[in-house]
């Protein structure tokens, strides 16, 4: 027990003597306060002399206790999991018919894996984008960098590229990756975001069961040349007696969109065969929805219906709606032979509908940033494609617009047609037909329409007649030539008639589900 203080303080008189002499002497001398001489044994107890009293072992060794039960908890909870799933028959079946079908993924283990919901990441890979034969043996298909896309034209032509523009550009080029990776892509793909996947996910489980439960909808993961794992769900209909049953309709879904509540249903309820995919990114498919990785999904996805699925080219049909055009055009593009495209409520390019809801004061980059990371350039690739198109106008669409719904002529539905119709028919779409077909697009009713096409007499008869006999010479590549030596009004008539046949309206907003009745093939000679 240390000595009490009054008891040293009577052994040691001089010491305590002088100790206030040095501090008297040091107030004088200094302002700064001494130190104090005298002998405090609590301080053996409290650490001071050790590191000045802040950080001490009684302040460590409870935290070290609060960290250490906690651990020990988590791994008690750990325990009790693994106990209780070693313990539940139907976990440990679940365990053996995913062990089984990893090592041997015949149709009956699928068929018995299909019925429980777990974590896709665990779900075996059921088609590889090398599989085909045909890739392995040929040297221009998709490497794992991707397969090609259109790339955009330089904004200014004719500079050199020295290095000192390289540098110049370097700051731009960097602001624009950066608005791309964060703010860019998740305002573009909103169904990409995890707090919004979170918030759907009881939607989508029940969509998701009830196309397994009531369509027979067989799931598969498909792995992409860029690494990304595909998410898809394929309902078989070639065994029904319907005849539109033996064609295959892949449907390409929206920014927000999942194959388990989209717009899927529209060809199922028509009686079709259907294929549907998410997106890089978007509820069981891994990856982010760049365009570059947009396409690569697609490939895989077209690949697996030919030659997985055993679907012809000429089978099937490609359906989109809304930012699925870009995936939709894509394939067209790259499988020219597929039977038809059909696109609900998309765009031409997407640069007007970004600068319609940024700052003007952003032109300039947001310009950029799209071509450069976001170009999605659906006209450019679907002039790529010679089959049949047709193209679904919502006459009251609040996204696609660049001013108000209300404003019809501001849908870029309407660029979509006008570069089409330029591309295939550039002498029939010259001044005069392009000119009524402005026109014939402004009319805000069925009324409307069928005024402006009966005040030019448009003659159908004459105009099949006429684009049969130039297929017949001239076969059916584009761009044709007809209406060359065409008068203005029968230009008119031929512009009028081609503008009917590729677009149909459809009195909706944007998000409103096409009914199976609008769903019809696309016009073709």
């Amino acid at each position: 027990v240390p000595p009490s203080a009054p008891f040293l303080s009577s052994l040691y008189p001089r010491l305590e003597f002088q100790n206030d002499f040095y501090r008297s002497s040091i107030r004088r001398s200094s302002p700064q306060p001494p130190p104090n001489l005298a002998w405090r044994p609590e301080s053996l107890y409290s650490g001071e002399r050790a590191g000045g009293g802040y950080l001490s072992l009684s302040k460590v060794v409870p935290f070290s206790h609060y960290a250490g039960t906690l651990l020990l908890l988590l791994a008690g909870v750990a325990c009790l999991r693994g106990i209780g799933r070693w313990t539940n028959p139907q976990y440990r079946q679940f365990i053996t018919i995913l062990e089984a079908t990893h090592r041997n993924q015949s149709s009956e283990n699928k068929r018995q894996l299909a019925n429980y919901n777990f974590d896709f990441r665990s779900w075996p890979v059921d088609f590889h984008w090398e599989e085909p034969s045909s890739r392995k043996e040929s040297r221009g298909g998709p490497s794992r960098r991707g397969v090609a896309l259109l790339r955009p034209e330089p904004l200014h032509r004719g500079t050199a590229d020295t290095l000192l523009n390289r540098v110049k550009k370097l700051p731009c080029q960097i602001t624009s990756y950066l608005v791309a990776h964060t703010l860019g892509r998740r305002m573009l793909y909103p169904g990409s975001v995890y707090l919004l996947q979170k918030a759907l996910m009881p939607v989508l489980l029940q969509g998701q069961a009830r196309l397994v439960e009531e369509c027979n909808g067989r799931r598969a993961k498909l792995l992409a040349c860029d690494g990304n794992e595909i998410d898809t769900m394929f309902m078989d209909r070639r065994g029904t007696a319907q005849p539109q049953g033996q064609k295959l309709v892949i449907c390409c879904e929206g920014n927000a969109g999942f194959y388990e509540v989209g717009c899927i249903s529209t060809p199922l309820e028509a009686g079709y065969s259907v294929l549907g995919w998410n997106h890089p990114g978007f509820a069981g498919s891994t990856g982010v929805p760049f365009p570059q990785n947009e396409a690569n999904a697609m490939d895989v996805v077209v690949q697996f219906a030919i030659h997985r699925l055993g679907f012809q080219p000429q089978d099937i049909i490609i359906y989109a709606w809304s930012i699925g055009g870009f995936t939709a055009t894509w394939a067209a593009m790259s499988y020219p032979d597929v039977s038809a495209v059909i696109l609900d409520a998309s765009f031409d390019d997407l640069v007007p509908l970004a600068l319609k809801v940024m700052p003007d004061s952003w032109r300039g980059l947001v310009t950029r940033t799209v071509r450069q990371h976001l170009n999605l350039n659906n006209a450019e690739q679907l002039c790529r494609y010679l089959g049949p198109v047709l193209l679904i106008r919502r006459t009251k669409d609040e996204i696609i617009t660049t001013t108000v719904p209300e404003d019809i002529m501001s849908n870029r539905g309407n660029d979509l047609l006008l570069k089409l119709l330029q591309h295939r028919y550039p002498r029939v779409m010259a001044e005069e037909g392009l000119q009524v077909v402005r026109q014939w697009l402004e009319a805000s009713s069925q009324l409307e329409e069928a005024s402006i096409y009966s005040r030019w007499e448009v003659e159908e008869d004459w105009c099949l007649s006429v684009l049969r006999s130039y297929q017949a010479e001239h076969g059916p590549d584009f761009p044709w030539s007809v209406g060359e030596d065409m008068s203005a009004d029968g230009r008119r008539q031929l512009a009028l008639f081609l503008a009917r046949k590729h677009l149909h309206n459809f009195e909706a907003t944007h998000c409103t589900p096409l009914p199976a009745q609008n769903f019809q093939m696309p016009w073709h000679l």
